[in-house]
Formats: C-alpha cells, structure tokens, sequence
C-alpha cells in the first residue's frame, strides 16, 4: 500500500514537471539546445578521430604485427669514388638474405623484394608503375588478396616466368576498359629495354593514406607489378638505372626490402634487436633501416587514446556549457514559481517533494536533450563522411558515453535549482508577488 502510494506521488509529480515544461516549449527547447549540441559534437568529434585512427592502424596492421621490414636507403654521404664510377653500391645484399636465414631464431620466413623498373606500357598508354621481382610468399606475408586471377604461384619462381601481379591503379589506367586477366603488358627499363609480361593476377585495392600515397611499408602497392624474382634475377641482375632530364643514375641494390616474418608476437621486438645488430656488423654504412610495425601500432593505439581524449573534452566543454544553461533557466524559474512553490508546501508537499519536481524537469530537458543530440550526431557523421568523404566509426560505447553525459549533467546541474526551491520558506514564498 505505502509503495502504491510512493509511486503514484512519483508518478504525479513527473506529470507536473512534463506540464512545466510543456506550457514553456520555447524556453524549454532553447535550454535542452546547449545538451543537444554538446552531444551531437561529442559523438561527431569522436567518430572523426576513431576514424582516422582506425585508417592509420589498419594500414599499420596490413604490414603484418608480426613481421619486421628491412628497407635499403641511400646513404647520406657518398664517397667520391663512387660518384665519378657513376656507380652507387648500397642495401641489403645476398649476404645479409642469408645470414638472417641461418643465424636468426624464431624466423619463420624471409620475403626479399627488389625494384627493376619504373615504367609499364600496354598499347599506347605508359604507366609510371614500379616493377617489383619478389617470392610468392610475399602475398601472404602482408596480407594481400587478389581481386581476379592468381598471384604468384613456386611454379613461376621455379621457371623463371615471364608473368606479373598487377596493382588496381596499374589495372584502372592501362586496362581501363577491359579485362587484363591473360593480356601482355611491357616492361621498359633503361638497360634490358622492352620485356614483355602477362598479367595473371590483380591485386584488390589498398588502402592508402598520406601525400604521396602511403601503404605497406610506406610504398603503394596500387602503382606496383609484381613479377618473380628468378626473373628479375634473369632479365635485369642487380644493377638499376634511372634516366631523369639531362642525368643519369646507375646503382646496385640487390634487394629494395626483406621482409622478415616472425613466429609469435612476443619475439618480435627481441629479432628486430638481433637484425639491428646483425646488419650493422654487416655494413660499414648506415644504407638501411629497420622498421617494426608492432612497435608503430603501440604508439599509434598510445596516439589514438590520446586524441580521443582530447576530443572528448573538447566537446565535454560543449556539454558543460548545456549544463550551464540548465541550471540558468531553473534558476530563474524557481524565482518565476515562488509563489507556486509556497501553495504546494502550504498544501503539505514536503522539502524532498519540491527537490523532486525541480529534478525531474532538469532531467527531462537533459534526456530529451541527449536523445536528440544523439541522433543529431549521428546523422552529422554520416553526413560528414558523405560531404568531405572523412572516414568516421560511430561504437555504441560513443552513443552510450555522450547520453550518460547528458544524464549526468542535468542531475549535477539541476540539483542546486532543485535544492535552492526546497529551501524557500512556505511563509515567505507566499508573500511574493
């Protein structure tokens, strides 16, 4: 019986507040405007930055979290013999493919790549494409999937075949209106000349991101022919040549990469320490580096964090000010109902009675507020990634977060107004005009 009555007081007083309310639509819509702002920017706002996060980590996962990727580079100063033989000799050789093979524990492949050529032609369209001589085993390595046809198969590094793997913007510019399964692209080098490759496979489309276009192991594989390395080995050896306006570069690169898989995650910073240590034993020049995308996903996730936290309490700042403006108007409104609020304790309604209806219209406004603000930013999200193609990722964590707020903003800004109209004297209420 004491609960029935419990509720339906409960139940009363609600109704007076939503009947406040609803004689004040106006005033009651500008003051739920600030919540539905701050939400709507909270969800917006941290969408954007998981997007943007999520792009920069699944291009980082693409690299393979346990694989290590050795780059040969330039070395920064050149001896002067060197530049007048017009000969560069740099990067990781034969040596160090086998050393690493037979020295290094918990290996379980290694993936040499090697750049022959920049120019791919089929018809009367030339292409700028980097032709690239790498082992089947690469494809798995990174994680790559092919759209149509095969990739490489041992077959074809056993035989030294002349076939290639072609990259989606090699497909979209040389073979733009019709199949290139089964076709014959050529391969121009300045010293091998013409080659002529079939093109047994396409690669699905990477993602790629940064200017220039960045994607595995900061290359993008888009623009890239993949052909065997037993037939890079035979048709173009280890020597590169570069003919640019007026100059020409010739240089030796055995391989432009290694990639160095490893068995479990937990020895994959212990074998890039090995391979650093292995390598500059190796070398007497700093013409390499040693990158580990385990290493790169922890600082982007530790990066990651941070920004939404930045994020977050930049649009909190939006939601801080909603509750301002709440706890403004019921400020204002407990002055505006004194008289209201003497009758009602006059008429027995007791201090927690009067701290109840003030709440729960703080309340309402916040919740209708949130729930609005909730479907305001998603929407803008959506929009966003429409308008200015920006990736967002809208997680039920963002939406539950950004409603909590909401919730909990009306609660702690609304108590004071509440608190404020318990504690007016009935007697003096009464008398005010």
């Amino acid at each position: 019986m004491l609960t029935t009555m419990y509720i339906s007081h409960a139940f009363e007083t609600t109704r007076l507040g939503l009947k406040n309310i609803y004689l004040h639509k106006l005033r009651s819509f500008l003051t739920a405007l600030g919540i539905i702002c701050g939400v709507a920017a909270v969800i917006c706002m941290l969408s954007i930055g998981e997007g943007a996060s999520e792009a920069e980590l699944a291009l980082i996962r693409l690299l393979g979290t346990n694989n290590i990727i050795l780059t040969s580079t330039k070395p920064e100063e050149t001896s002067a013999t060197e530049v007048r033989s017009w000969l560069l000799e740099y990067g990781l050789t034969r040596a160090d493919l086998q050393r690493i093979r037979g020295t290094i524990p918990n290996v379980v492949r290694v993936v040499p790549l090697r750049e022959v050529a920049y120019e791919a032609i089929y018809g009367t369209t030339q292409f700028p494409a980097t032709i690239v001589g790498t082992e089947p085993a690469l494809f798995n390595t990174i994680n790559l999937t092919i759209a149509s046809g095969r990739p490489l198969l041992p077959v074809d590094q056993a035989q030294a075949s002349q076939v290639c793997v072609i990259g989606d913007e090699v497909r979209a510019r040389l073979f733009a209106y019709e199949d290139p399964i089964g076709r014959t692209l050529i391969v121009n080098a300045p010293r091998s000349g013409y080659v002529p490759f079939k093109v047994v496979g396409v690669l699905s489309r990477v993602e790629t991101a940064g200017t220039p276009a960045k994607g595995v192991s900061e290359r993008n594989l888009n623009t890239d022919v993949f052909i065997p390395l037993s037939t890079a080995d035979h048709r173009y050896g280890d020597l590169k040549f570069k003919v640019r306006s007026g100059s020409r570069e010739m240089s030796k690169c055995t391989f432009s990469d290694l990639y160095v898989q490893v068995d479990e995650l937990e020895n994959v910073i212990p074998v890039s320490q090995m391979l650093q240590q292995l390598l500059a034993h190796g070398h007497s020049k700093k013409d390499y580096l040693v990158k580990v995308p385990l290493e790169r996903l922890k600082i982007a996730e530790a990066q990651k964090r941070q920004r939404q936290i930045t994020l977050g309490c930049i649009a909190g700042i939006s939601l801080l000010v909603g509750g301002i403006g709440i706890m403004n108007i019921m400020l204002a409104t407990v002055t505006e109902r004194t008289r209201e609020i003497g009758i009602r304790r006059a008429l027995g309604a007791k201090r927690r009675d009067i701290t109840f209806q003030f709440l729960v219209e703080a309340l309402i406004l916040s919740s209708v507020g949130g729930a609005i603000g909730v479907a305001t930013g998603t929407a803008g999200a959506f929009l966003i990634t429409w308008w200015v193609e920006w990736p967002t990722i809208i997680h039920a964590w963002t939406i539950l977060i950004s409603a909590g707020l909401a919730l909990a903003v009306g609660i702690f800004f609304g108590i004071y107004p509440a608190a404020t109209a318990a504690r007016l004297d009935p007697i003096e209420a009464l008398r005010h005009a």
